[in-house]
């Protein structure tokens, strides 16, 4: 007798799919290494570093704030080291029997040296140097959109339906949330209209996805442009022509929080923000426990897995759907929250600029899981906030590349890390009973 297996995003492959997996790894880790040692030259051997330069790091977000003072660092050791490490990490990958998950820590250690000695190189020689609290605090700053769209598009696709308008319901929050408070002065009631603009959103998405069965990505795109759309017009109907009345929001103000807030490095960069980031951040924790500790969560995974087998054991398959995708709406309606009151305090044309569609390759880089989207989420945060960490340091790098930063990381990690990933087996498959 044999018994049959189900595979769950991210466990183990196939043994027909060994070969290519370990082909995979070979060029992978190859290729890891090549960029490493490119690293070494450019970073640690080139002109910018040599001649006794040094790296200086700031410790304090306030430079007159007392506490830590700068760090200096010798720039072209530093570099020349991390570039190695990057190095190695990718040799270890390339030839050494290792699992999965030992692949996954070394894809870690050596994005961060690589990236490590790449600002390394930017900031040697500069009196400004680099300020690690800022650097910190931009990330997670810019990351809130990517993790709220990536959590939302997590709880959809965990339940078969692939939201790919997540950019519609970054912006359509956003302009419900703007206008709303505007009108109100009221941060609550544009909290509240916000949230209820992506839920809407997303209730379009499952009302044509489940009832009328049309193609789920080609829905999404035309979501987003619908979204794009109705809050252009809008806004040139009534914001343009009268901001002081329909684009001029309260902002959500910082909470400090006593004892975290003091925290060397990190206290105020992480502590001294407003309930919408700290909300954003607490919200994963919550969804990894719902998903995989609770009876619901349960119920969603085999109902993205394998819904007929859900629906034979009295799951409503349909129903559970609908109610899952429009509470993803509410998080993604949440990220536009913050795009206007929690950041920019006033709503512009298409302002989510992408964060929609990369919010979803961090999903897919993070595995389906919540943990992973998270980490993915924070460094597509890195790269969209590294124009701003080096505008100050005249590096040679042009502004237009950096302006591409984000993207081209999101490409080049979805390319290495994408393909060994598994949405689940129902993602985008409409469900009919009988």
């Amino acid at each position: 007798m044999t018994t049959a297996t189900t595979l769950t995003p991210g466990d183990a492959a196939p043994v027909g799919t060994a070969a290519s997996g370990d082909r995979s790894k070979l060029i992978g880790g190859i290729a890891q290494a090549v960029v490493g040692a490119y690293g070494l030259w450019a970073f640690g051997l080139g002109a910018r570093t040599a001649h006794g330069a040094h790296t200086l790091f700031a410790l304090k977000l306030d430079p007159n704030a007392s506490g830590l003072g700068p760090l200096h660092v010798p720039a072209q050791a530093a570099a020349i080291t991390l570039a190695a490490i990057a190095i190695v990490c990718g040799l270890v990958r390339a030839f050494l029997p290792i699992s999965a998950k030992t692949q996954r820590w070394l894809a870690v250690g050596y994005f961060a040296s690589f990236v490590l000695s790449f600002l390394v190189w930017a900031a040697a020689g500069t009196s400004s140097g680099l300020n690690v609290p800022s650097i910190i605090q931009l990330t997670a700053t810019g990351s809130v959109p990517l993790v709220l769209g990536a959590m939302s598009a997590l709880l959809s696709e965990r339940s078969g339906v692939v939201n790919i308008a997540v950019e519609g319901q970054f912006l359509f929050g956003a302009f419900a949330a703007a206008l709303t408070a505007s009108m109100t002065q009221s941060v609550w009631a544009g909290l509240v209209a916000g949230c209820l603009g992506g839920a809407l959103m997303c209730a379009l998405l499952s009302v044509f996805a489940n009832r009328y069965l049309i193609e789920q990505v080609v829905l999404g795109v035309v979501l987003n442009l619908l979204a794009s759309g109705v809050t252009g017009f809008l806004y040139d109907r009534l914001m343009s022509t009268d901001g002081a009345t329909y684009n001029s929001p309260p902002a959500f103000q910082s909470i400090s929080i006593p004892g975290l807030s003091s925290i060397p490095v990190i206290g105020a960069a992480l502590f001294k923000e407003n309930i919408v980031f700290y909300a954003c951040y607490l919200l994963v924790p919550v969804v990894w426990f719902m998903l995989f500790r609770t009876r619901w969560g349960l119920r969603t995974r085999a109902v993205g897995e394998h819904p007929t087998a859900a629906d034979t054991v009295g799951i409503k398959v349909v129903g559970l759907r609908y109610r899952n995708v429009i509470t993803a709406g509410l998080l993604s309606g949440l990220g536009g929250v913050w795009l206007t009151l929690g950041l920019a305090s006033t709503f512009g044309k298409d302002m989510s600029d992408g964060k929609g569609y990369i919010a979803i390759a961090a999903l897919i880089v993070g595995r389906w899981t919540p943990l992973g989207s998270l980490g993915a989420a924070v460094l597509f945060g890195f790269a969209t906030e590294l124009n701003i960490v080096l505008s100050s340091l005249n590096t040679p790098i042009p502004g237009a590349f950096l302006s591409m930063a984000p993207y081209l990381v999101t490409i080049l990690v979805v390319a290495a890390l994408g393909g060994r990933t598994r949405p689940p087996a129902a993602s985008g498959k409409p469900y009919t009973k009988g």
